[in-house]
């Protein structure tokens, strides 16, 4: 956070904000630009308020900041604010309060002025980038899928026909272009993309996690259909002539449309921790509608095609056959989600890798324990000085009593015994100094000594 209000004001919004967390750092403009550029790089990772600050400051932290191969957004409204929106990667201006300078300078403006249309651009954004690879995902799948379908069977066909005629792969060419396009692409965004960290700059489109989804599941749809095409009439029970075999291309031919119609259904859900494909399926209504309609062309284009389509009219039974073996598509799916990422083998970039994630330098939670230690090691300091206090004190006590003894004692007289005793004649016993010097002066000491505390407290 970039403000002109004082310091202690910014901290205070910053904490209310859920910005200044724990461990954070907060300094004002005059301190930033006091620092050198590898001073200002050292206190960046942990810098999160910046108070009084002028717009040289914030050009200044955009430079730093891209230094760091980071991508800046900047928000700003006043005139003097449009060099650092024109060098910010995204700049954010006010549609209301806002220059004509700054919108010029800006790539994105706020119509209502409100911060939280920053969040809807940004789960939008991400919705967005999550769509596209939704989309080239399917688009993959289906290509490498129908390219290697018609090589094969037309290569090892005794007739020299590919499993699918020239006019069903245009109807399957709309499928994978239009329908699919709007089947994955009217997703509304949610919360979770939040959650995710932001990507790097220079990210690959496509991850290891979708290359595994898009040869896996082109393996296995090249796989069944060509099972289904060389052992169909044995499977389903069908005569072996031409009848059966029309009746067999027919049904390769809806089940690789069905194989397609459950694969969309995969490829909603890209992310390696998103095991769920049917996740908030209900409220995507496009998507539902775009199934719906190719399910129903699928059934009018099979019963109705004829010779333009090369297709006849399959049973019920048939029609469940074909539909079960597209289901198979999703069990799939889940076991290639459940295989173990090799992404370092081939050279791919994982999801969860720091080549996709950008994640800070330093984390909040290693700045909230780094600030509980500092804590901590204060705590500890702070009682060692009442310790230490509290130990002087008893120790002058200690020798202010033992000096006033000392002085008593030394000042006190002698006193012999004139007693005889019972030694032999010519002898006397003289009792000891300090017995008769304690037992005549103790009461002055102990006066002494509590009238010196009295003084000292």
């Amino acid at each position: 956070m970039i403000t002109g209000d004082n310091i202690e004001t910014a901290r205070a919004i910053a904490r209310d904000a859920g910005i200044l967390t724990k461990g954070g750092q907060a300094v004002t403009g005059p301190q930033w630009r006091a620092m050198s550029a590898e001073e200002q790089h050292a206190v960046l990772p942990r810098l999160q308020v910046m108070a009084r600050s002028s717009p040289l400051d914030k050009q200044i932290m955009v430079q730093r900041l891209q230094e760091r191969n980071e991508v800046v957004a900047m928000t700003g409204d006043g005139t003097n604010d449009s060099p650092a929106l024109k060098l910010a990667d995204v700049g954010f201006s006010m549609g209301i309060a806002g220059t004509e300078v700054a919108k010029e300078a800006s790539d994105i403006i706020l119509m209502d002025d409100d911060f939280k249309s920053i969040v809807k651009a940004l789960r939008w954004g991400r919705a967005v980038n999550d769509s596209v690879r939704k989309f080239l995902q399917f688009q993959l799948t289906v290509n490498i899928t129908a390219v290697l379908l018609t090589f094969v069977s037309s290569v090892f066909s005794a007739d020299g026909q590919s499993a699918l005629t020239a006019v069903q792969l245009l109807w399957v060419n709309m499928i994978m272009d239009t329908l699919a396009a709007l089947a994955l692409a009217t997703e509304g965004p949610t919360d979770a993309v939040l959650a995710r960290p932001p990507q790097q700059r220079n990210s690959a489109l496509i991850t290891f996690e979708m290359w595994r989804m898009i040869i896996g599941q082109a393996l296995f749809q090249v796989t069944i259909n060509l099972l289904l095409l060389n052992h169909g009439l044995e499977i389903f029970h069908l005569p072996q002539s031409k009848a059966g075999t029309a009746v067999l291309r027919t049904m390769v031919f809806n089940s690789f449309v069905f194989l397609q119609v459950f694969n969309q259904i995969n490829c909603r859900r890209i992310q390696p921790d998103e095991l769920n494909v049917f996740a908030n399926i209900h409220r995507d209504t496009g998507f539902i509608l775009v199934q719906i309609f190719i399910v129903a062309a699928q059934w009018a284009l099979v019963t109705f095609g004829g010779i333009a389509f090369s297709t006849v009219p399959l049973t019920a039974a048939q029609w469940a056959g074909t539909l079960f073996i597209g289901m198979l598509s999703l069990p799939v799916g889940l076991l290639i989600r459940f295989l173990p990422d090799l992404s370092a083998c081939f050279g791919l970039e994982s999801a969860n890798s720091s080549a996709q994630q950008h994640l800070p330098e330093v984390s909040a939670s290693r700045m909230r324990m780094e600030a509980s230690f500092k804590d901590v090691q204060n705590s500890i300091r702070f009682f060692r000085a009442i310790r230490n206090a509290h130990m002087s004190k008893d120790a002058s006590q200690d020798a202010n009593l033992n000096r006033l003894n000392n002085n008593f004692l030394s000042d006190a007289p002698v006193v012999p015994l004139n007693r005889s005793s019972t030694l032999p004649s010519g002898e006397t016993t003289v009792a000891p100094t300090t017995a008769v010097s304690a037992s005549s002066s103790w009461t002055r000491v102990k006066k002494a000594v509590d009238k010196n505390g009295k003084n000292s407290i």
